[in-house]
């Protein structure tokens, strides 16, 4: 058994007794009360999911097994001559909530390696699609492939389904998708906007760096990859991607069916496409301003143009943030410790918007939270390294949340969590419940 599956068997021992003290005893103890607007309006806010993996406090933004992104970025392995740690490394701190040893980071590296060959009936499948085909469908497409391989789909068809056991076969499916989602992403964007030429993989690179070099970039992409993918991992269980895959999984659905259903939430234009959404307006934005990086006062009287026309900035503002999203911070830092980077007129114009807009949407009275969120600076990054197909974007962001998805649904497993089965009510019961005749 690998150090990584023996520390997850512990902790999840150790767990199983608090949900099990929960449900018995404590199954009645009130969390709040349901509103109307919120069983209309999405469930916003509604306390019925449990997780360990992350939190978001409206603060300080998501935290990783209770720590900040910066404390995560500080404690984890670092890649060799990068300051990025390895992507396997945060894997291990998501699923044990334990900072791993070099040791046992290089051990998850070497599993993904063995587990990550695509194989070829996926191939077939993606090479069989429409090349117009949204690169976000073949995704989804290559991934519900491979649910043939399933252990616990396998397992089950056999009769060995073991409630307290079936946890490990989460697990295998798990780290087998882990270790496949950047080869085949990079084999899609290879497909569709590179000539269909594709770079064999390098035996002796970790998982973000493999990606950068599959889709042929340079060096320094290989940070912007890592940072990318733990930047993305989790924001919470609610979120579309998370809750679609925790959803899919509670009917004892394997981690295929599973993800690729979270896949499918993640493209929708108001989750995974808004990065995408963010910089086609900071292009056209900078294109109204004739191209160039404007004066500060310039730059003011056009966001309340924009405002004043009944439009929004985008990338400001978040459902629960109330401060700046540290995941933008993070990307505002690489690109302002970058040479190059730093001084892309496109970064400077975020950065000042970054300066700007929060002053100007205060002002304005509108904007819950007048703070830029992760998407007002990622697609920037991708651009200035010439990752430029807007749409393959939320690709990007998919390979990342995978890490959380993931992570979360092998401990739903493990811990027995029941099919998700909310009550519905009609109108008229809504009605009849806030007295209207």
């Amino acid at each position: 058994m690998s150090t990584l599956k023996e520390t997850l068997f512990k902790k999840i021992q150790e767990h199983r007794p608090r949900t099990t003290k929960l449900v018995k005893e404590c199954a009645d103890v009130k969390l709040g009360d349901v509103t109307v607007g919120q069983a209309i309006g999405g469930a916003r806010g509604v306390r019925c999911l449990v997780t360990d993996i992350s939190y978001l406090d409206p603060m300080e933004g998501i935290r990783f097994r209770g720590m900040t992104i910066p404390e995560t970025f500080a404690a984890l392995p670092k890649v060799p001559g990068s300051e990025y740690p390895y992507v396997e490394g945060f894997w291990y701190l998501l699923l044990t909530g334990d900072v791993p040893t070099m040791e046992q980071t290089l051990e998850v590296v070497e599993d993904w390696k063995q587990r990550s060959a695509v194989p070829e009936y996926v191939i077939d499948v993606l090479r069989a699609l429409p090349r117009d085909s949204h690169p976000m469908a073949m995704f989804s497409a290559a991934i519900v492939a491979m649910q043939r391989e399933s252990v616990f789909a396998s397992n089950y068809a056999a009769g060995k389904f073991n409630k307290m056991t079936c946890w490990e076969d989460m697990y295998e499916d798990a780290n087998t998708l882990m270790a496949r989602l950047g080869p085949i992403g990079a084999y899609i964007y290879r497909m569709k906007y590179k000539g269909d030429t594709h770079i064999a993989p390098d035996p002796e690179l970790d998982m973000g760096g493999q990606f950068a070099h599959m889709i042929g970039q340079s060096d320094e992409y290989k940070d912007v990859a890592r940072m990318y993918f733990i930047l993305h991992s989790d924001h919470e269980s609610g979120n579309v991607s998370a809750h679609t895959t925790h959803l899919v999984a509670s009917a004892l659905s394997d981690a295929y069916y599973a993800y690729s259903a979270g896949i499918n939430g993640l493209a929708g234009p108001l989750h995974g496409l808004a990065n995408e959404e963010v910089l086609r307006w900071t292009q056209n934005f900078m294109q109204k301003l004739g191209g160039e990086v404007p004066t500060e006062e310039g730059l003011k009287e056009a966001l309340w143009a924009t405002l004043n026309s009944g439009q929004v900035i985008p990338g400001y503002g978040h459902a629960v943030l109330r401060k700046t999203d540290p995941r933008y911070t993070s990307q505002r830092e690489f690109c302002m410790n970058t040479p190059g980077l730093k001084d892309y007129p496109l970064f400077q114009l975020v950065k000042m918007i970054f300066e700007v807009a929060p002053g100007v949407l205060t002002e304005h009275g509108k904007a819950k939270n007048p703070w830029p969120n992760v998407d007002a600076q990622s697609g920037v990054i991708q651009w200035y390294y010439g990752v430029t197909e807007y749409e393959y974007y939320t690709v990007l962001f998919g390979i990342g949340r995978a890490l959380g998805c993931l992570a979360n649904i092998t401990w739903d497993r493990a811990l027995g969590y029941g099919i998700e089965r909310p009550k519905s009510l009609t109108t008229a019961m809504l009605e009849e419940a806030a007295g209207i005749a």
